[in-house]
């Protein structure tokens, strides 16, 4: 389990990296743009990881069920998965780019 104060830095960091992705702006298409859906999908698993911290100390403190903890951690451990998938397959993508002949 982590400690208070590398979750504290580790949020710190994925506030910054949102932050960094400068989302807001509108493509051409009208739909989000892909700088907005990143932001989105960081915050939730930035939200979640929060959650499973709170229910871990609160847990501690004696004032939490232990299901809602694992329950909170299981969901934190499906985001994280999740956005280490896109990482992947945007990776992968991209490489893919990168080969073809031109």
């Amino acid at each position: 389990m982590a400690s208070p104060t590398i979750a504290a830095n580790a949020y710190a960091n994925l506030a910054k990296l949102v932050d960094a992705t400068g989302a807001g702006s509108k493509p051409e298409g009208g739909g989000p743009s892909f700088g907005a859906v990143l932001k989105d999908a960081l915050g939730s698993v930035m939200e979640a990881g929060k959650k499973s911290d709170a229910q871990s100390v609160a847990l501690a403190s004696g004032k939490a069920n232990v299901m809602d903890v694992v329950t909170a951690v299981a969901e934190t451990d499906v985001a994280v998965s999740t956005l280490v998938s896109v990482r992947d397959r945007v990776i992968q993508s991209y490489e893919d780019i990168l080969r073809m002949p031109i």
